[in-house]
């Protein structure tokens, strides 16, 4: 990360980027951690934690309800400790509204399940960045062992995480394109512009989008 100088405090802004498999979540990820500055906390993927430490991964309609709701309240936790120590920002792989996208049956089942208020879960986060998934001729791939959606299956889940946060005031929706890096540079100008002036006053500017 680049040091920004800033020793201000900051009111925490918590931003969550989100998309369906093979959107390139990672690799955007990534490039923030290298372009922005320290005040920028990136949290992990809750699902990651979750499937990565050996949580089961079935098909089962009960299964499935069973590990959204222990990354919905990982999710939760991730994002408590991201507000310590004072971030301008904390960049949330993923939300909690994602779940919603994954979840066999109704929505409301979700959210007496997991006793969370849909307006509240949409009131924790900031500002919204969609990066939409690929199709097979943009490049989608499953070389990530923990992906196991065909190019279909991804863009149905894309479709359905669209629906979950259209109701965001604050959505930005990046659609794929031939070159990832412009996709790449498109998050990483909004981001800049959602820092206070403290730290991107002394950021290098993106070269490859004007502000939004």
């Amino acid at each position: 990360m680049t040091r920004c100088g800033c020793s201000a405090a900051h009111e925490r802004r918590r931003i969550v980027l989100t998309g369906g498999p093979g959107a390139g979540k990672t690799a955007v990820l990534e490039m923030v951690r290298r372009s922005l500055c320290e005040h920028v906390k990136v949290l992990p993927e809750s699902a990651g934690i979750v499937f990565g430490g050996g949580f089961p991964r079935e098909d089962d309609p009960e299964c499935r309800r069973a590990s959204q709701r222990a990354i919905f309240h990982v999710q939760r936790e991730l994002e408590v400790i991201g507000d310590v120590h004072g971030p301008a920002i904390v960049l949330c792989d993923r939300g909690t509204l994602d779940g919603l996208a994954y979840w066999p049956g109704p929505s409301e089942d979700f959210w007496s399940s997991t006793g969370a208020d849909p307006a509240a879960e949409l009131d924790r986060y900031d500002a919204v960045i969609h990066l939409r998934t690929p199709s097979s001729s943009q490049g989608y791939n499953r070389t990530n062992p923990l992906r196991t959606e065909s190019a279909s299956a991804a863009a149905e889940i894309d479709a359905r995480i669209l629906e979950v946060w259209a109701r965001h005031p604050r959505r930005y929706v990046v659609e794929s394109s031939g070159r990832f890096i412009d996709k790449a540079a498109t998050v990483l100008t909004i981001l800049h512009d959602e820092l206070p002036d403290c730290c991107s006053r002394n950021l290098p500017p993106n070269p490859h989008h004007e502000r939004l």
